[in-house]
């Protein structure tokens, strides 16, 4: 198949500096939560996104001294030659598809502790760090300058010896560089030629950029990666400042990378921002320079991503969490399957991996993160070994996936669903408007499920055990999901709370399908991810008086995570929310609930008409529990496995069902050592990378 003659502006070249790209893909940087620590598992993944037609595939943020020590997140580091072949490894994967390799080097000045190389942070001006520690950063007098001038310097020949086409300058996403630090006048208070006036606030980036230039700039690209708007008004990078520094360094550079700040406005959760949320904000900086510009909005439409360019907004279109949700993004567009595209659905699960620093996951790629370590692959699975047909019991999101990835497989599939429509708990969490597009994962499934002949799909259709086994497949999954408890049993409270009245009680899934509630609401969120913000959210949307408790220090506390947080806080404050937080519910009786402190146990009554736990979810395994009771009975049946997968066997996240649906389906007939889930990579031989049989 070929593209779309609408889209085939799409696969033009692209000259930026000495290097010229086959397409206008470009995997902008990010962070991946794998980095030093999983180096072989990163470049995996990176070679991944470059065989599936990326033009150019970018390492994440990769430090350039110890004095930028970002432990305990797992990023890259080029603090010295030994470095070095940890980047060979990813740019030998890049290189394999024909893609160009890029490197964001970085100082973060004030944004780390470093507590492995327990060295004084820098910043342009003695300050406190921006971090939990109780550090401050020294103020950098003119040898630490000249001295970060040397540090970026020998960064950028280390990265051409390790063959990166693009080289980064990295001055965005708000305080977590150190030279978009000079630039802000609330962290550069310097009297001298590198601080008061803008000029001046610029005058270290520019060195930087020459000095780069200077360095590499004949044989690499040079890319400036640079925020022109940190949404504070005055207080930041604003637009009149933003256009002036543009305006300043226009044809400095080889490649403008744009975005907005902070890193939360960046990869904007799609429960507050929609594809292309930044052009209003970027698209000034294409008519300022005659330099490519690249930017990034989330976007997973070829028709948005050709008027970005045909408008003069992009000349290159940027992506983080598209290319890992569909890494074969481009080849799909220009093999004329943009209906297979796996959109991103913007709920920024791919971030937590770099916050508590483990391999990044994604809710629709359940591969991502698995490249390496159990080499799964998004495109590509091994054909069953057999004619056994498989039976899936659950329409949700992990008895989709099941039967998608089991149809790709080659296996006879019949999908049985309860529901009159398929999609489980997304069907139901995406009635809340704010997580509407969370609904991609079942539609993407669904539709690609009705393209497969080998697969039977029945709604309105709950089974019995004895039904179960008279359809007589040979393996059988059942992935009936879990529902919302309302004993209040959560984190926090490991006992029920006993003696509420049940007219007051009132579970998630009551919200969720469009019951009618009356009077002032109290949501008790023991969960701390999404689903109790949101709903708060949903009822104060609907004009009733909200209450929001907590037992954690902060509202959905995870999501902090997945850069939610900040946004979920001004959006329910902005509605008027009550928010308590540090408190448990202690008892709830008639139009009144007591709360008691988590520390003193200091006890307030709050008068409310009904209460939402959002605790805790138990497994919907009656179904199981009745199979696995008759086990006699399944040979009779020609019956020989059957397994819980997903929220039926422990309840999760949705990236957490969906993965559990595609295990299933992967190691299904596929001998496996049970004492070696996964490879594992050692730190002790790191120096053998490039000679290991592995690689």
């Amino acid at each position: 198949m070929s593209p779309d003659e609408n889209h085939k502006i799409l696969f033009e070249p692209v000259k930026i500096g000495p290097k010229t790209t086959k397409n206008r893909f470009y995997q902008v940087p990010h962070c991946n939560g794998m980095g030093h620590r999983w180096p072989r598992t990163m470049a995996e993944m990176r070679g991944v996104k470059a065989e599936g037609g990326w033009a150019v595939v970018c390492t994440e943020e990769c430090s350039i001294h110890p004095t930028s020590d970002l432990t305990p997140a797992t990023l890259m580091r080029l603090w010295d030659d030994s470095d070095l072949p940890v980047h060979e490894l990813m740019v030998n994967k890049v290189h394999e598809h024909d893609a160009l390799a890029g490197i964001q080097l970085v100082h973060n000045g004030l944004s780390v502790s470093n507590y492995l190389s327990r060295m004084p942070a820098l910043a342009p001006s003695a300050a406190p760090t921006e971090t939990s520690n109780s550090t401050q950063a020294r103020g950098m007098d003119k040898s630490d300058i000249k001295a970060l001038r040397g540090w970026f310097r020998d960064a950028a020949l280390r990265s051409r010896r390790a063959g990166y086409d693009i080289i980064y300058v990295y001055a965005a996403h708000g305080i977590m560089t150190l030279l978009f630090q000079f630039l802000l006048k609330r962290f550069n208070q310097r009297t001298d030629e590198y601080g008061g006036n803008l000029t001046n606030r610029v005058r270290l980036l520019r060195e930087v950029l020459e000095d780069t230039k200077d360095a590499v700039g004949h044989d690499c690209a040079i890319a400036l990666r640079f925020a022109v708007d940190e949404l504070l008004g005055e207080d930041g990078m604003n637009k009149a400042e933003a256009q002036d520094i543009v305006g300043s360094l226009a044809e400095l550079p080889d490649l403008w990378d744009v975005n907005v700040a902070d890193w939360g406005n960046d990869s904007l959760p799609s429960r507050f921002g929609t594809e292309g949320s930044q052009e209003e904000y970027i698209k000034f900086v294409k008519q300022t320079t005659s330099k490519p510009v690249v930017g990034v909005g989330r976007f997973t439409s070829p028709d948005t991503m050709v008027s970005q360019i045909k408008r003069g907004v992009l000349d290159l279109i940027g992506a983080a969490r598209p290319s890992i949700a569909d890494p074969f993004l481009p080849n799909k567009i220009q093999q004329g399957r943009s209906d297979e595209i796996r959109e991103c659905i913007g709920c920024n699960m791919c971030t937590s991996g770099d916050f508590v620093a483990y391999p990044m996951r994604c809710t629709q790629n359940p591969t991502m993160g698995e490249e390496w370590r159990k080499g799964w692959h998004p495109e590509k699975i091994s054909k069953a070994a057999s004619n056994d047909s498989v039976l899936v019991v659950g329409g949700g999101p992990s008895g989709l996936e099941a039967a998608l990835a089991l149809s790709n497989r080659g296996y006879d599939v019949t999908l049985s669903e309860a529901a009159s429509e398929l999609g489980g708990r997304v069907l139901h969490e995406t009635s809340l408007k704010p997580l509407a597009e969370w609904k991609r994962v079942s539609d993407h499934r669904t539709y690609m499920l009705s393209t497969r002949s080998n697969v039977e799909t029945y709604v309105d259709s709950a089974l019995t055990a004895e039904q179960v086994l008279e359809l007589g497949c040979t393996h059988i999954a059942i992935a009936t999901g879990a529902r919302w408890q309302t004993n209040f049993i959560g984190a926090h409270h490991r006992q029920p709370i006993l003696g509420a009245p049940t007219e007051m009680v009132l579970a998630p899934e009551t919200i969720l399908s469009g019951s009618a509630v009356s009077g002032k609401v109290m949501v008790y969120d023991d969960d701390h991810y999404y689903l109790a913000s949101a709903i708060a959210e949903h009822l104060a949307e609907a004009g009733h008086e909200v209450v929001l408790v907590t037992p954690d220090a902060d509202i959905a506390s995870w999501t902090h995570n997945t850069l939610e947080n900040a946004h979920i806080q001004t959006r329910l404050r902005e509605l008027g929310v009550a928010i308590i937080c540090n408190h448990a519910v202690k008892s709830v009786k008639q139009k009144s609930v007591t709360l008691a402190c988590v520390y003193i146990g200091a006890e307030t009554a709050v008068d409310v008409d009904a209460i939402v736990p959002v605790t805790s979810r138990k497994s919907t395994d009656g179904l199981y529990s009745e199979l696995m009771e008759i086990p006699q009975q399944w040979s009779d049946h020609g019956v020989q496995s059957v397994t819980r997968i997903g929220d039926s066997f422990a309840p999760g996240t949705i990236a957490m069902a969906v993965y559990s649906g595609h295990a299933y389906a992967r190691n299904l007939n596929t001998p496996t050592d049970h004492h070696t889930l996964f490879k594992r990579e050692n730190d002790f031989d790191t120096h053998k990378f490039l000679e290991s049989p592995c690689i």
